[in-house]
């Protein structure tokens, strides 16, 4: 009866402890399978907010541009479980897509595989976890990212591995338990029934850091020690996980970070802006209620990140964020767009009057240097200012108000600020018509040269200076202190100066014919045509094509232009002018104080500045800068040429004082060849007296 006892309870026990050792196994599997499942997900949506993230940007930055759209994939290649990754049109056609391995076969019925039928967001299934994310904004989508993980091979990397882990505690808890039914007494059935009670705990609980208290030598006291012990190695194993969990939340968090807030100075950034600027706005539509942005940038920041460097550059934008905070309410949002763009949304309660005193503010916060590394930096700022009932509460538009705005402060001179108003779109409307026009422009021959002519003292006309202008089908005339800078911007001034090269080189035997001696035909180069590489070769090809003779040629360039880009501009000289071609510096007197570069470049003339011209008769001080122009001029052996001559009075004082030749409207204004071989190529000074 004993023996028969023995063993019946050595066998309860045995098989008990196992099932119960078991349970917990596969409870502490299954929870973590599930946890596992959830950071998958986690991850996934962690991955397809970070993809659509930056192809949001790529595509705003760079439409079209698929090439760099796919090179924002390759690092996804390296996802352990990834099946595809791919972005599609707003139609659902593909754009790009990366399969870094053979992808399972799945029916439709249980996952779906067209991408308009892939619900939005993260959708978990049987074997697949899809993540289907919308490029933009919901009101403003640019295309759709839909992301297929496996989850087959998650769950059978960590059941497997959670079964190896397992099966060692379970054969020994199993053992230990039927070895000591051998030597089970009645005294032992207490104990028993104690620790029978406690693993119930544990089991409904689910709580593995709670311990038995069983004190013993025998076979019940090391059960209950060996049973402490596997709840020690069941919450390490918790423990282990929890941390795993906990770093995968983490960076989750980080990539939050980044996704939210610029990196380099703390400030949210123009994604976490737009979204809250969403939400403002649709408030205050409801409302009725007026919004306020103010959008500015930093005047002399390129300078400085050419000149002195990036780390310079960043240091200075640090400095920034830190000024402009401490201007601001707590109410008032303030952000890095990118580069040296930032944007203001002061408080709801906030006025028009109250903006432009918080731009004034700011533009003369940074009146005062920066003091970094032994340096006394200054930059500026410029500032537009848009209200959201201007823009119809539209984001877009809003944003695109104050640049508008913004820009507008940089053409008055920089240091001030503007409030949009809305002829500033008809404005720019223009400006981007006229900026798409140029090129058509110029292959449907819409663009004419106008010449005006120089004068000699004895009244010969000694020159032309070709001066451009476009006949435009939808504005009529335009002239190119409108058209230039547009031009400048958009990289396209090199090939309005390879129109004028040519069409002068058409002009030539009809100006040669026209004139009774000797002259130049003076064309006009930009900073940026002395940026161009091949310029030099087109001229030199041109005049060869034309048969021109390069001593009929003058190249004019501007004081500013030619200083800004010294070393090019004297290397691009130094072969125009072996090539026999003039050299004229031009608005000489305005942009630089120092003379000294006179001795190191390589010019002919110096083209004395209108507005020096304009006021000889009313200003001293401009009498004294023209007369010592002139001078300065001789005693280097150079030519002089005025321009801007409006009266005789303005021509007998340059004749009197050794100005050689002279250009205005006295004489004639800028006229179509047409017009110029129908003018006189002689002026009698008595005469227009």
């Amino acid at each position: 009866m004993f023996k028969t006892l023995k063993i019946s309870v050595g066998l309860v026990i045995s098989v008990s402890m196992a099932i119960l050792a078991t349970s917990i196994a596969i409870v502490n599997k299954l929870e973590h399978s599930e946890s596992v499942m959830t950071v998958v997900a986690d991850n996934t949506a962690a991955l397809s907010n970070s993809l659509a993230l930056q192809l949001s940007i790529l595509m705003q930055k760079n439409p079209g541009n698929n090439a760099l759209l796919s090179s924002v994939f390759q690092p996804v290649k390296e996802h352990p479980y990834l099946l595809s990754a791919t972005l599609y049109d707003n139609d659902y056609r593909v754009i790009s897509t990366v399969q870094p391995k053979q992808s399972l076969k799945f029916d439709d019925e249980a996952v779906p595989t067209s991408p308009e039928n892939v619900p939005f967001g993260i959708a978990q299934y049987e074997d697949v976890i899809t993540a289907h994310q919308i490029i933009g904004s919901s009101l403003y989508p640019m295309g759709h990212l839909v992301i297929y993980v496996d989850t087959n091979e998650v769950k059978a990397s960590n059941s497997t591995r959670q079964l190896i882990k397992q099966v060692p505690f379970i054969l020994a808890f199993w053992l230990l338990c039927t070895g000591t039914c051998f030597f089970i007494f009645y005294r032992l059935l207490s104990p028993l029934a104690s620790l029978g009670k406690f693993t119930q705990e544990v089991y409904e609980s689910k709580d593995y850091a709670l311990r038995n208290s069983i004190e013993s030598s025998n076979e019940v006291g090391q059960l209950a020690r060996n049973i402490n012990s596997l709840l020690d190695a069941i919450e390490v194993e918790l423990l282990v996980n929890f941390e795993q969990k906990q770093t995968l939340v983490d960076q989750q968090e980080t990539m939050s970070r980044l996704a939210n807030f610029d990196s380099l100075t703390g400030l949210p950034n123009r994604q976490f802006v737009l979204d809250n600027l969403r939400l403002e706005l649709a408030r205050a539509k409801r409302n009725d209620e007026d919004l306020l942005l103010l959008f500015f940038d930093l005047d002399g920041f390129k300078g400085i990140n050419d000149s002195l460097g990036h780390e310079t550059g960043d240091l200075i934008l640090i400095e920034v964020a830190d000024r402009v905070k401490c201007l601001l309410r707590d109410g008032d949002l303030f952000a890095r767009l990118g580069g040296d763009e930032f944007l203001v949304l002061p408080d709801r309660d906030a006025s028009t009057e109250q903006a432009q005193r918080l731009a004034t503010r700011l533009i003369t916060a940074f009146d005062e240097p920066f003091e970094l590394r032994g340096l006394s930096l200054t930059v500026g700022l410029s500032v537009g200012i848009a209200t959201a009932s201007d823009a119809g509460y539209d984001l877009s538009e809003l944003m695109s108000n104050a640049d508008l705005a913004m820009y507008r402060s940089k053409a008055r001179g920089r240091g001030s600020y503007t409030l949009f108003t809305p002829d500033m779109v008809e404005s720019h409307k223009r400006k981007l018509h006229l900026a798409n026009g140029i090129e058509q422009g110029l292959l449907n021959d819409e663009f004419v040269v106008y010449y005006q002519v120089k004068v000699s003292n004895e009244g010969e006309v000694v020159g032309v200076e070709a001066l451009i202008r476009w006949e435009h089908p939808e504005f009529g005339l335009v002239m190119p202190n409108e058209f230039i800078p547009i031009a400048e911007q958009g990289g396209k001034i090199t090939a309005i100066t390879r129109w004028i090269i040519k069409q002068v080189c058409i002009d030539m035997p009809d100006l040669k014919q026209w004139a009774l001696t000797p002259f130049r035909a003076s064309i006009n180069l930009s900073g940026h045509d002395l940026r161009s590489n091949q310029l030099f070769d087109y001229i030199y090809n041109t005049f060869n094509l034309y048969d021109i003779n390069p001593e009929n040629v003058e190249f004019e360039v501007t004081e500013s232009a030619y200083l800004e880009n010294f070393a090019l501009s004297n290397k691009f000289f130094r072969r125009i002018s072996n090539m026999g071609c003039a050299i004229a510096l031009d608005d000489f007197g305005t942009g630089y104080s120092s003379l000294s570069y006179l001795t190191q470049i390589n010019i002919d003339t110096l083209k004395v500045d209108r507005q020096f011209v304009t006021e000889l008769q009313t200003s001293e001080r401009s009498r004294l800068v023209t007369g010592a122009i002139i001078d300065l001029a001789k005693r280097l052996s150079l030519s002089v040429c005025a321009e801007g001559i409006e009266n005789h009075e303005q021509w007998d004082y340059l004749r009197e004082h050794g100005c050689d030749n002279v250009q205005g409207f006295l004489f004639s204004k800028p006229i179509p060849l047409s017009a110029l071989v129908r003018s006189p190529c002689r002026y009698d000074a008595s005469a227009m007296a």
